[in-house]
């Protein structure tokens, strides 16, 4: 997982602009993720769900107002994949699948966030992508 300005997936290649920072802020800005999922040789073939949630310091998710003003909406993104052996592939060898996601500019309190990722479920500590909102300078 990586933090960009912009992020894009074209020909099965991740496409990073920007990539590599863990600061933003005090103004909200627009950024962009980028994943490489390595899908298991003998997990080919199978349909998996992944999700992407933004939790605050504390492990809780982060919601915003929607554009209406009269709801809430937890900022998140994800979906289902299946990954297929393509002929000729040797036995073992793991499988890419790219993602990559550009935002909108997000209002986020000064503080520290995190991106988690679950995949059928699972999270490993490796699997998250910490950043700071600064404040204002006084």
């Amino acid at each position: 997982m990586l933090l960009a300005d912009y992020a894009v997936v074209s020909d099965g290649k991740l496409t990073i602009v920007g990539g590599g920072w863990s600061q933003t802020g005090p103004e909200p800005a627009s950024f962009g993720i980028g994943l490489l999922i390595q899908v298991p040789w003998d997990q080919a073939n199978t349909l998996h769900v992944f999700a992407v949630e933004l939790v605050d310091s504390d492990g809780a998710e982060v919601v915003l107002e929607t554009d209406e003003g009269d709801d809430e909406q937890s900022v998140a993104f994800g979906g289902e994949f299946e990954v297929g052996r393509p002929p000729g592939l040797k036995p073992g060898t793991p499988l890419d699948f790219p993602v990559a996601v550009t935002s909108t500019p997000l209002p986020l309190e000064p503080g520290r966030y995190e991106w988690r990722l679950t995949i059928d479920g699972n999270s490993r500590e490796d699997w998250t992508l910490p950043f700071t909102v600064r404040g204002e300078e006084v």
